[in-house]
Formats: C-alpha cells, structure tokens, sequence
C-alpha cells in the first residue's frame, strides 16, 4: 500500500546568505562574522507553520547553494511553544538512513527518516491550525555558504557563533539571536491517513508576501489556505515556493549570488521546487513582472516561458493543474525599472493572454481586484507598507490588497469542483 505523504510547508533554497531580498533583518554580523565562512559548531532553531498535520513528519535539508559539504547533526522536530522555546517533552530526534547525522555535499538536498509526532493526539483537531513546529539543527564545523530563503516573514532562532549543540534542549536561552529568513530547511511533509491534495503557489514577491506583515501570515497564500482549511480541513495543503525577486527567464544559476538575489530562473528551479513536492495536484503561477522590470522582456517573451514551464510540470506530474494569474500593477513602482509606462503596456498585454489562453485550467483576475481604474495603479488603500511602514512602492500591495487578492481565488476551481 503506498505511503500517503504531502507537503505541508516549503520555503524554496533562494540563494546564499546574505544575497535575498529580506525583509525586517536584523543585524546578524555577530551571528555570522564572515558569510562566505558562513555557520561554524551552532545550533538552528526554525520556525515552521505546517498548512496540514500528519502523525509523522519528514524534513528536508538544503545545501543548494553551498561551495562544500555540510555536517549536520542533533536533528530535532518539536512543538514549537513561543520565542525559541519549545512545548516541554516534544522534542523528537530526526534520522536520516538511520543515522542521527548527515554530511550533505554542496548543490544536494536531502529528507530525513519519517519521524512521530506523537505528541499530536489528534491530527483532525482544528485546533491545530495556526500550530508550529520548531526545527533545530546543528552545524558540526564550518558550513561555508548558507543556502537560505531571505523574506520568510517569520521569526526563527540562532545561537551564539561557535556557540555548540544545543537542539535537544526546550528551553529558549540557548537561542538568543533572531532571524526573518529560513536557513537550510525548505520542505516538511506529513504522513497522512488518507491521500491529501497539495496547492503550490510559484512566484515571485507578490507571492512571498513583501509588503505584508511579519508573523502575520497575511500573504495571499496564506489567505487562501485559511480559506481551503475552513472549507476541507486537514485534507488539502497549501504551500508557498514564491521567492522575492524571483524570474521566470533569468539569471541563469551560474550568475555570481549577488546579482541574482532573487534565486535563479522559475524554469530552471521547477524540478526543485514543483516536481519535487510530495502530492502536488494544482499549481497557481503568478509570475512575471521582475522579467518585465528588471530585463525589459516582452509580454510574448514572458508567456513563452510560462507556456514552456507548464507543459514541462504537465509531462512530470499527470494530472496536474495549473491555474495561470493576471500581473497586479506596477505603474509609478518605486523599485527598478518596473514603474515605467512601457512595463505597464507589456503587463496588460500579457494578462489579456492570460485570460484568452487555453494552456491554463482556470485564472485568477488579480489584477481585476488590485487595480485603481482612474490611474492604472494600485489601489491607494493597498500602498502603504504593512511590514516596516512608509508609503509602500506601488509595486507589492499591502494587507488589505493581500487580502483582496486571496478572497479572488476561487477555492474549489482549484480542486477542480465545481461551486
């Protein structure tokens, strides 16, 4: 009998540390003195919301973007309580082959051994909602570059430098550093009773939440999956491999890391961060205006590579969907190059593609929602930054356009039911 796995929580390897677009960092220089020497003998303690729960977990390790080989041992998965401390007796040492270590060489990733979450009593609770899980990890030795995804939004934790192993450990004291990036980890699975539908959203920032709040899961994503959970509850996942910055044509993965600080292209990074994920039965792209703002691509060049990347997640996953999305506006945008008029031509001209296209299963009108008909700009209530203030960048939308965006998505079309 196959094993049911889905994921249930992902934050795509972007790069090396310190090259992302972050988002409410703070000042790390005392955590890591030298970032091309990276960790050295410290512990990890990340922070994670699983969309689903399962009686066991699997995790996945990343050296994606490291230079050489890395030792990780004192693996651990707990409840997470608050701060860096952990649900007392729920720490759960994780294997991988049966060993409680693993030396991951540079460009790999790895899963872990299925591990109990028996401190779960019941995995339909919805009380479970909104519940997270803590990670810890330690790097034996040096760890070169840091593979990591800058703009998690969320709070995790970190030890002195050369500081030693400490993840069996509850307590929070060991764990006085805090982070807004995931280090290392960038999938978690659960096992799960029945077979369980996994919605990943592919993107770029407008998916990865800049603009939004911190700790307050109100990115799009996050709206939907609120939304999803409500309506099928501990049966359908939905998991965010949106990076900041991110391309659909570009750079290519050879391009020194700090000219490509939003990762490297969506095509190239589709059998890592699509195919790859357990369970995946709908994709929601929503990709393209960092090719329009930063490259000067045309809307023909940017349809041709999503048409190119769905045929590709057609041949590798059977039966997928895959929901194609309108560009919100960027007119006037502050950032680069994406606030000129000619970007704004070439993002109309491919939403009306998208929404006479037949390569889709369903759109999202994003667009349709965010816009301010008497400008061409986003709508001015959803400007202002939501994350750190100020009047915002006309380019990510806010809370409430966040919000706007996921009360758009059509939860069923993406399951492929009807209403």
């Amino acid at each position: 009998m196959p094993e049911n796995w889905a994921t249930a929580w992902t934050a795509s390897a972007q790069g090396p540390y310190p090259y992302g677009r972050e988002t409410a960092q703070p000042d790390l220089s005392n955590v890591f003195p030298n970032p091309d020497r990276g960790a050295y003998s410290q512990s990890f303690r990340m922070i994670v919301r699983p969309d689903i729960w399962g009686a066991q977990a699997r995790i996945r390790l990343s050296n994606a973007h490291g230079t050489m080989p890395i030792n990780f041992e004192s693996v651990f998965v707990g409840h997470h309580l608050m701060s860096s401390a952990i649900f007392p007796h729920s720490n759960r040492q994780v294997s991988f082959k049966g060993s409680k270590k693993i030396t991951i060489p540079a460009g790999h990733w790895h899963t872990s051994d299925p591990v109990e979450l028996d401190f779960i009593k019941n995995t339909e609770d919805p009380l479970l909602a909104g519940q997270k899980l803590a990670v810890s990890f330690h790097i034996n030795g040096q760890s070169g570059p840091m593979t990591y995804h800058a703009k998690a939004l969320q709070t995790s934790y970190l030890s002195h430098h050369n500081s030693g192993d400490f993840c069996a450990s509850e307590e929070e004291i060991a764990f006085p550093y805090s982070t807004t990036s995931w280090f290392f980890l960038d999938a978690l699975d659960m096992k799960m009773d029945k077979p369980a539908k996994v919605i990943l959203v592919f993107g770029d920032s407008i998916s990865d939440g800049s603009g939004s709040t911190i700790n307050g899961y109100d990115r799009w994503p996050d709206v939907v999956a609120r939304r999803l959970n409500a309506k099928y509850g501990n049966r359908v996942s939905l998991i965010n491999q949106g990076i900041g910055g991110n391309q659909i044509l570009g750079p290519q993965g050879n391009t020194f890391p700090e000219d490509r600080l939003g990762g490297i292209s969506a095509l190239d990074r589709l059998d890592r961060d699509v195919i790859s994920m357990s369970a995946v039965s709908t994709v929601i792209w929503l990709e393209g205006i960092n090719d329009l703002g930063f490259s000067n691509a045309s809307s023909d060049d940017i349809f041709d590579g999503i048409n190119q990347g769905v045929k590709i997640m057609r041949q590798k996953i059977p039966g997928v969907r895959v929901i194609g999305a309108t560009l919100t506006s960027a007119l006037n945008a502050t950032t680069s190059g994406h606030g000129r008029r000619t970007v704004d031509k070439h993002r109309r001209a491919f939403n009306e593609r998208v929404r006479s296209t037949d390569i889709f299963d369903g759109i999202i009108d994003f667009d349709g929602v965010t816009i301010d008909i008497n400008d061409g700009r986003l709508r001015p209530e959803m400007v202002p930054n939501s994350s750190i203030g100020g009047p915002g960048d006309l380019l990510h939308p806010n809370r409430i356009g966040y919000q706007a965006m996921g009360m758009a998505v059509n939860i069923d079309e993406l399951l492929g039911k009807q209403n």
